[in-house]
């Protein structure tokens, strides 16, 4: 017979049970959210029934470079490939009783599967090492992080890890400086004290000079000509283009970070390489309609794809991939309100942003 483990506080916000004091106004919202994980839970039930018992338990996070060494994922800093990345935990005593190290992929990535393995609640994760696509971003490994359960079902487990963070040896010069260097206190220097010689005796007084005429007023210099206005920045502006946009011809210029041959399962993960396979390809996704799932994924590509393309897009890059794993995970009602919402800040959120796409040369 299966068995219930009663779930904590941190549990019972990962799968989203509602519980302590709610206003009148959000108690409908939260009822109707837990129907909807009791049917998920029941699926997961009758799928458990009719297979065999596994431990599954799958951990996953990212790098990023700390360029500025700050200690905080920051503007300046980017996803990191390559990475080492290394998982252990510790008895009582210090003494370290489980490890396990994973690369991390191009996206800067990594996912880790541990069989029969009960709980990783007291484990930690840390940067360990560098590869060929650290550059000079290996230097040092930031602190580590714990591993935050997400998800629990019977015997499998999702953790998910804070950002990891590899540092340079130094920052970089473009960073910000938090406080100014105080100026180098230079000691004073006593000068030895002046002898003046008695003036001989004898000598009539100089007389005065006669004054200087005055210098002719200097001709008025011409004004300055206007400067010319600072180019734009069309990196810096805001902007959300729909799935059609990204499939033209003349904007695939546009594309950053990833190429239309990369394939989904790589970008959204396992959940994401589970339903639709690992052989679609992201131009693939660009062209699904007519099914939830179908539409869900079109328009989360085109999601990730804006939030490189704009830094001012509604939503980043890995709030993208985060709320496309909840929807798979979720049922069909949440599959389709997930995609709205990807459609509308793909729109431009009530035309308040529009498409800043220009033709590719």
């Amino acid at each position: 017979m299966w068995g219930f483990k009663p779930l904590s506080a941190p549990d019972r916000k990962a799968i989203n049970i509602p519980g302590g004091h709610c206003s009148k106004s959000s108690a409908p919202f939260h009822l109707m959210e837990f129907m909807e994980k009791l049917f998920f839970m029941g699926f997961i039930i009758l799928a458990a029934a009719t297979d065999r018992a596994r431990a599954d338990t799958i951990v996953s996070g990212i790098v990023f470079c700390d360029q500025c060494k700050d200690g905080q994922v920051s503007f300046f800093d980017y996803p990191l490939s390559g990475m080492k990345v290394t998982i252990w935990c510790a008895n009582s005593d210090g003494q370290v009783t489980m490890s396990r190290e994973e690369t991390t992929n191009w996206l800067g990535g990594y996912v880790m599967k541990f069989d029969d393995v009960p709980d990783l609640g007291g484990c930690l994760a840390q940067v360990s090492g560098g590869g060929q696509g650290s550059g000079g971003c290996g230097a040092a490994a930031g602190p580590a992080q714990n591993l935050r359960l997400m998800f629990r079902m019977f015997n499998m487990e999702i953790y998910a890890v804070d950002a990891l963070l590899a540092q340079p040896a130094q920052p970089m010069s473009f960073c910000p400086r938090s406080s100014p260097e105080p100026a180098p206190v230079t000691p004073a220097i006593r000068s030895p004290p002046s002898f003046r010689l008695p003036p001989m005796p004898g000598l009539p007084p100089l007389p005065p000079l006669p004054p200087l005429p005055p210098l002719p007023p200097l001709p008025q210099l011409p004004p300055l000509p206007p400067l010319p206005p600072m180019p734009p920045f069309p990196f810096l502006e805001a902007s959300a283009c729909p799935h059609e946009s990204w499939t033209m011809p003349e904007y695939k210029c546009h594309w950053r970070a990833v190429n239309p041959d990369t394939k989904v399962a790589v970008v959204f993960g396992l959940l994401a390489a589970r339903r639709y396979g690992t052989d679609v390809t992201l131009w693939q996704g660009l062209q699904g309609r007519g099914e939830a799932y179908r539409t869900l994924l079109r328009e989360g590509v085109t999601a990730f794809l804006n939030s490189y393309h704009s830094p001012q897009f509604h939503y980043n890059a890995l709030e993208v991939v985060r709320r496309m794993n909840w929807a798979l995970m979720g049922s069909p009602r949440g599959v389709l309100l997930t995609a709205l919402r990807f459609s509308r800040a793909n729109s431009g959120s009530g035309n308040v942003t529009t498409c800043k796409f220009t033709p590719c040369k």
